[in-house]
């Protein structure tokens, strides 16, 4: 995938986001979401936060600087989050849009050949943040509790966080997702065999710990308790 293409699937998911929230009111953003101890809004405060956060990666980058991805760690971004979790609606909304506005902005300003530049985030790329974005967006318009559910990821996004989440599978374990509705497997790992059924997006929903459609099927071994996130 090139990062213009990339960088499309996250303007259409920005898209998504804003479609979910148009018509929700103060109380639809004040009730729980499906992430232990967050709202709605606490789900939309972090998402805008992220694409700003992301927006400064960006601009700095292209400037061949580096700056951490939020002042203060993670602790500031925690506080952050929940004293600007209990907004209304519609400055949640307005937040939300300016934000994907601001990092798409900062995007269109990236060259072809600036993809490359080192970032702060996990000491990586430019073009790595872009997939994260990705990652975040797709995750958690699924955690605001909507119209929108792993079965809509799109196979190229599965793809994409098997790969990233392989780490989460334990040392020992050999994982085989096999898709049920395709001539697909992921393998993961050394080890004991085990081997799930499903779909695509059921498959990783399970290991990004989010609501199957279906429950998958372990036709091999058990389970495994799956690691943190990387």
């Amino acid at each position: 995938m090139t990062p213009n293409d990339l960088v499309a699937r996250v303007r259409a998911g920005h898209r998504r986001l804003q479609a979910l929230l148009a018509d929700l009111t103060d109380s639809d953003v004040r009730a729980a979401s499906p992430l232990p101890g967050w709202t709605r809004g606490h789900v939309i405060t972090h998402l805008e936060q992220h694409a700003h956060a992301f927006a400064r990666q960006a601009d700095h980058a292209r400037r061949g600087l580096l700056v951490d991805v939020y002042d203060g760690g993670a602790p500031a971004r925690a506080a952050a989050i929940e004293r600007e979790a209990g907004r209304g609606a519609e400055e949640l909304r307005k937040a939300a849009a300016e934000a994907c506005a601001a990092i798409e902005d900062a995007w269109s300003r990236i060259g072809d050949d600036g993809w490359g530049a080192p970032v702060r985030y996990r000491d990586a790329t430019l073009l790595d943040t872009v997939y994260a974005r990705w990652r975040e967006v797709e995750v958690h318009l699924v955690d605001l509790g909507l119209e929108y559910r792993p079965a809509d990821w799109s196979i190229e996004f599965c793809d994409h966080l098997v790969d990233f989440l392989a780490p989460r599978v334990p040392a020992g374990t050999h994982l085989t997702l096999a898709d049920d509705d395709a001539d697909r497997r992921w393998s993961i790992g050394d080890g004991d065999p085990v081997v799930l059924r499903g779909s695509a997006s059921d498959l990783s929903a399970w290991l990004a710990e989010r609501a199957p459609a279906r429950p998958v099927a372990a036709e091999t071994g058990t389970p495994p308790e799956l690691g943190p996130w990387p």
